[in-house]
């Protein structure tokens, strides 16, 4: 029996008396074993974007673009001393005319006129004794200058386009994130009421608004904003019902999140990519918009102007003088390129599925 006791404690572990130490608990670097590549992992989402997007050259050419005329319907009405209303009829119909060029044969205020005798090229700045007179894109029949009036026009159009993307981006965006979470008879009613409003046509909406309001910037606007958000809310709404039963909203529901909290702090930040890229392609649209209800005589009032109604003045000396209608023409059709070309841009560099494209 003793000799079992004693064979039990020699088979027995000892105790261990040791005490740890702080100097025990040291963290390991083992960056350089799990070979993780630093560079890649500092990226954020948003630097990538913009490496995307300024490795597409065309957008990066229209994003150029559009800010160069946005510099020059700022400054350039103040570039010479004409306004966008003043009128000087004894110098109407000039062509263009730019200093320093003329002495090259370009641009020195000569144009052809179709007459019955044949095609004949007329110097109205010099019949007229009109020296020092330089009209840089020329007169209209009114004797007002086209120059500071394309910027001008410019100015409104962009105005008008970009304010009425704005409210279209936050009425559509709202009421398509709103229809697509809650769905049901919400979702139901709610898109019965989208489909009565797009199928209502646009000039009727901006017809019967003439009846209230006097033509304008703001008649525009509003004209714009009952009709334009159909298309930013479906795209809202698509989005919404994509990421609506993803993880992470159940999980902010699950701890008490409230709907509107999750609508627009949990989804919102997730389709801004969409969003943003609807945006851009909408600001074109707005200004052709713009510019077909000037050149119907439904936009804005003289002596304002706008791009649509510059051409629409244009339009009717077109057979006489062509370049009245040269300039807004040019200048809206870059400005709707430009657009386009930027929210194209765009649209590849926010969609992390043509990262490899």
């Amino acid at each position: 029996m003793f000799k079992k006791k004693k064979a039990a404690a020699a088979l027995s572990p000892a105790v261990n008396t040791y005490v740890p130490v702080d100097s025990d608990f040291v963290l390991k670097d083992n960056a350089g074993d799990l070979e993780i590549d630093t560079n890649f992992a500092a990226q954020s989402f948003w630097k990538e974007v913009i490496h995307r997007f300024f490795r597409k050259r065309s957008a990066v050419f229209g994003m150029f673009m559009i800010l160069f005329i946005t510099l020059m319907a700022i400054v350039g009405p103040a570039m010479n001393e004409y306004t966008y209303s003043g009128q000087e009829l004894s110098q109407k119909s000039l062509a263009p005319r730019v200093p320093g060029l003329e002495k090259l044969g370009i641009l020195d205020g000569s144009e052809k006129l179709n007459t019955t005798s044949g095609v004949t090229e007329v110097n109205n700045y010099k019949e007229k004794g009109l020296d020092d007179v330089y009209y840089w894109f020329g007169s209209d029949n009114f004797g007002r200058d086209i120059w500071t009036r394309t910027w001008h026009g410019a100015r409104i159009s962009l105005i008008i386009a970009v304010v009425a993307a704005i409210i279209d981006m936050i009425i559509g965006m709202s009421y398509g994130l709103i229809s697509g979470y809650f769905g049901g008879k919400t979702d139901m009613v709610m898109q019965r009421i989208l489909e009565i409003a797009n199928s209502i046509p646009r000039l009727v909406i901006v017809t019967l608004l003439l009846l209230v309001f006097k033509p304008g910037m703001l008649t525009i606007i509003i004209a714009l904003m009952l009709t334009e958000w159909v298309g930013m809310s479906r795209i809202a709404r698509a989005e919404m019902l994509k990421l609506k039963e993803q993880e992470f909203v159940l999980a902010s529901r699950t701890l008490g999140a409230g709907s509107f909290f999750i609508i627009f702090k949990e989804v919102l930040p997730n389709i801004i990519g969409p969003i943003i890229t609807q945006v851009m392609f909408s600001i074109p649209t707005a200004i052709f918009t713009e510019a077909f209800l000037s050149f119907v005589g439904l936009g804005i009032p003289v002596p304002q102007c706008s791009l649509g109604s510059l051409i629409s003045d244009g339009f009717n000396s077109f057979t006489t003088h062509p370049y009245q209608i040269v300039a807004p023409i040019f200048v809206m059709a870059f400005l709707m390129l430009s657009f386009n070309l930027v929210a194209d841009g765009l649209r590849e560099a926010l969609d992390p599925k043509m990262k490899e494209m």
